[in-house]
This record gives C-alpha cells, sequence and structure tokens, in this order.
C-alpha cells in the first residue's frame, strides 16, 4: 500500500464515523487551542514588556556613579572619601569589550518654557554628548545633534500639551464653576494630546526654582533653539508620553545652565550667600555615565569590570530576569492546562479508534487473507488517528484565533481606550501556529498507537468467523 491509500482509506473511516470524529475533534482543537493560546499571551506580555524595558529601563545599559567604601552612605558627611568618577576612568572604560557607546549625563529639574505666547513644560534636561543619542536608542523625528552652542534637542512630549494663557483661564474657569460636561473634558483632552510645532524654533527657557520655604524665586529666561525632536514612542498612550517632557542639551550649555540658576540663588533678594555658593560648588559637568552595552547577555561582565575601579554601578538586568521568571511560570500554567486537555482528548481519541477496531474486525481479518502484513494494518490506524490529530489541529488554530480576537474585543469594550495606545492586545505569533498543530498531530498519533496494535494482533480466521 501506499501513503496516499493509507490517507484515503483513513479518511474515509473518519467520514463514516461524524460523530465519534466530531468528539474527538472537538476534545483536541480545545486542548491545542489552549496551548495556542497559552504562548500567545506569553508571547504578547514579553513583547509588551520588552517594550516598556527597552523605553524605560534600558537593560543593555549601566548607570555609573561615584564610588563610595564599604558601603558608605553618600548623604553622611564623615563617610569616607568617594572613589570619583574621574574622566581619566572613563577613557578606562571606553577600553572594555562589549562597551558600544558612553555618554556623560547632567540632570536638571523642573524647566518652564515660553514660544508663540505660549508655555510649555520640561521636567528633566539632560546634559550630554549629543551625538550618543542614536547610540542610546533615542530616534529624531525632526533635525539631528549639532554642536552649536544654545541649541536644545526636545522629547516628542515636551511638545505636547503647550497651552496659551487664554486657554489656560478658561480652563480654570470651567474647573472652579464646575461647569464642564464630558464633551468639553474631552475636547480639553484632545487638545492636549496635539503636538505644537517647535522645531526650528527660539524658545525661552526659564528655570523654576524655590527657596527653602517655598517661595519662588526669580527666574530669567534663557533663549535657546530647538534643533532636534525626538521620535514619537510607539506602543505607548498619548497621556503617558505627554508626562515624558524630557530635554538633552550639550555639557557644556549644561555646566552654564548650572551656573545660571546657582547665581539667580545668590543674586535673589533675601537669599543666603553660602545658600548661593553651595550651589556654585555643586556645577560640574556630569554626575553619572551611562555605557551602552552591545547586548544584555554582556552587562554583567562590563559591570564587574567597572567595579574594580571602585565606582557605583546600576543595572535593571536583574528586572528583567525576574520578569522573565514570571513569564515562564505564566507560560507554565497554560501550556499545563492546554496539555491536560489534549491528555484527556487523547483518552477519547484511544477509546473511539480501539471501539473502530472491535467494530471492523471482520474488515481486518478479510485484509490479513488477501495478504495485508502487520506493518501494514498499525500504519492504516496509525494514520487515522493522526488524521484526526490534524484535523482536531486545524480547528484548533481557527479557535485559538477566535478566543484571541474575543479577548481583544472584550477589553476594548470593558477598558476606556488610551488615544495612541496599541488597539491590538493579544496576538498570535507565526511561530506558535505550528507548535499547536505539532501538539495535535503528536496527541493522534500516541493516541492510535495502542488500537493499531491491538488491530494488527487481530486473528483473522477468528474474525471471519465470528462475523
Amino acid at each position: 500500500m501506499k501513503g496516499f491509500d493509507y490517507l484515503r482509506l483513513g479518511w474515509d473511516q473518519l467520514r463514516r464515523r461524524m460523530v465519534v470524529t466530531a468528539l474527538c475533534t472537538m476534545g483536541i482543537a480545545i486542548g491545542s487551542a489552549s496551548i495556542i493560546v497559552a504562548l500567545s499571551f506569553g508571547e504578547s506580555i514579553n513583547h509588551y514588556s520588552r517594550e516598556q524595558m527597552s523605553y524605560f529601563m534600558k537593560s543593555d545599559e549601566i548607570t555609573v556613579r561615584n564610588g563610595y567604601a564599604n558601603d558608605a552612605n553618600p548623604s553622611d558627611p564623615n563617610a569616607a572619601k568617594p572613589y570619583e568618577l574621574t574622566k581619566a576612568k572613563i577613557e578606562i572604560m571606553r577600553s572594555f569589550p562589549h562597551v558600544k557607546a558612553i555618554a556623560t549625563y547632567q540632570t536638571l529639574n523642573s524647566f518652564e518654557f515660553d514660544i508663540d505666547s505660549k508655555k510649555g513644560r520640561i521636567n528633566n534636561i539632560y546634559a550630554t554628548e549629543l551625538h550618543t543619542l542614536e547610540a542610546f536608542g533615542y530616534e529624531l523625528q525632526q533635525g539631528s545633534a549639532s554642536d552649536q552652542e544654545n541649541t536644545i534637542i526636545l522629547s516628542y512630549g515636551a511638545t505636547m500639551g503647550l497651552l496659551d494663557q487664554q486657554l489656560s483661564r478658561t480652563r480654570s474657569l470651567q474647573i472652579q464653576n464646575m461647569s464642564e460636561d464630558r464633551q468639553v473634558s474631552d475636547s480639553w483632552k484632545q487638545q492636549m494630546y496635539l503636538a505644537y510645532p517647535v522645531y526650528q524654533k527660539q524658545i525661552m527657557l526659564i528655570p523654576q526654582i524655590y527657596r527653602p520655604n517655598g517661595a519662588p524665586v526669580s527666574a530669567t529666561a534663557i533663549p535657546l533653539r530647538v534643533i532636534g525632536i525626538l521620535k514619537k514612542p510607539e506602543g505607548i498612550p498619548d497621556d503617558a508620553i505627554m508626562n515624558m517632557k524630557t530635554a538633552f542639551v550639550s555639557p557644556g550649555l549644561g555646566k552654564r545652565l548650572q551656573e545660571t540658576i546657582a547665581n539667580m540663588y545668590t543674586s535673589s533678594s533675601g537669599d543666603k550667600s553660602n545658600n548661593g555658593e553651595s550651589q556654585k560648588k555643586k556645577t560640574s559637568e556630569y554626575n553619572e555615565v551611562k555605557i551602552k552595552v552591545e547586548q544584555s547577555i554582556h552587562v554583567k561582565e562590563v559591570d564587574d569590570l567597572i567595579k574594580k575601579l571602585k565606582l557605583s554601578t546600576e543595572t535593571n538586568i536583574h528586572r528583567e530576569e525576574q520578569m522573565q521568571g514570571q513569564l515562564v511560570i505564566l507560560r507554565l500554567i497554560f501550556g499545563g492546562i492546554g496539555l491536560f486537555i489534549l491528555f484527556v482528548a487523547s483518552i477519547s481519541i484511544i477509546v473511539a479508534m480501539t471501539m473502530s477496531t472491535y467494530q471492523r474486525r471482520r474488515q481486518i481479518g478479510i485484509m490479513k487473507v488477501l495478504g495485508a502484513n502487520l506493518n501494514q494494518i498499525r500504519n492504516m490506524f496509525m494514520t487515522e488517528s493522526a488524521l484526526l490529530g490534524l484535523l482536531g489541529g486545524g480547528c484548533g488554530i481557527l479557535l485559538s484565533y477566535w478566543v484571541i480576537w474575543g479577548i481583544n474585543i472584550a477589553v476594548i469594550q470593558f477598558t476606556p481606550q488610551r488615544p495612541g495606545s496599541e488597539a491590538e492586545i493579544l496576538f498570535i505569533s507565526p511561530w506558535i501556529l505550528p507548535v499547536g498543530l505539532f501538539f495535535a498531530v503528536m496527541t493522534g498519533v500516541l493516541s492510535g498507537i495502542y488500537p493499531a496494535v491491538k488491530a494488527s494482533r487481530t486473528d483473522a480466521l477468528t474474525a471471519i468467523k465470528r462475523d
């Protein structure tokens, strides 16, 4: 018998026993669909978590700061002198293996800016080498890094929510009078999500400085030109992007901004001179260094080398490992449920095929009398069970798509959709489908072994005589 003959006989038998075939197919379909959905859950969560980690945590980056002996507290004035992060040590770190890029960072907080009679806000300004932004994963939507003086690169979120004074007063009156309805509120939010064109325009940067008693310090506006806008992050809702108000300037400009802020403290009426002096002492080109490693698997190796320079390091690799461990547990739980359902389905296949063996004993006897050997009898039943598994696997793929589609619809229906967020919560990767089909076919094949062996051992003369 040829392979086509086995397939034709197996398919003919499945068609004759429609009810049994449908029940067995249903069990395999549910089991394989459970495995596909389980893997899709894990893959979707893994994809989403990696996107968030790559944007927020940067698992392939190392942050380096001054080191302290014996885990001394940096805020303790009696602590031992720190092991400083010097330029010589930075040059040494550049020579470490697997180091892709190094950049110095100085963080300045709380700024406002005026442009075209509109007011915006920047939560953090990072003074760093602007030409390293691309190496650290920052993509520019407009413009490019430049060495020009008095220039700034804004994040996409810093261009959102710019308002003029008239709109701000109108909003304040609505809140005070509690007169806004849902439509007005939604219209206001839509305006806040709009990005204002600031590229190649001049902004007036205003530091937000406060005295120890909470009183604001009168600040002088600093003119800067916007030479770049970072690309809008993908897969992140607009309301989250709107709060990512950051900017990047050169190290030289960052130091001048620090000195300007220190001078404002000093020149402010009623401000203590020693307070201003302490602010001046704090000015420096950088307070930390960030290192981009080629791959996250090399982070620990580079981290160990940095610690030999007696410097303090911070990485997110342990968080990634912890999250991956939780995802593995989640996949095992869902996969275990799917395998249990397939196990139950395999029992039904064994029962159905064994009954088929008993019902077809005359046919088996005649085939043996005509010259069919044991292998041919076994192959006939194994092909039939494999077809049953293949049919159930195909139905399981369709069922899994319906389940994923239903979950997405339910989540979108019962969860308020955030502007800019992905409409598709769960998805099925192409590699998952062959895995689910493989488990379904293997369930059919393994379940057909016992009935096939039992059929091949049927005595031909006894079977013919009894029937």
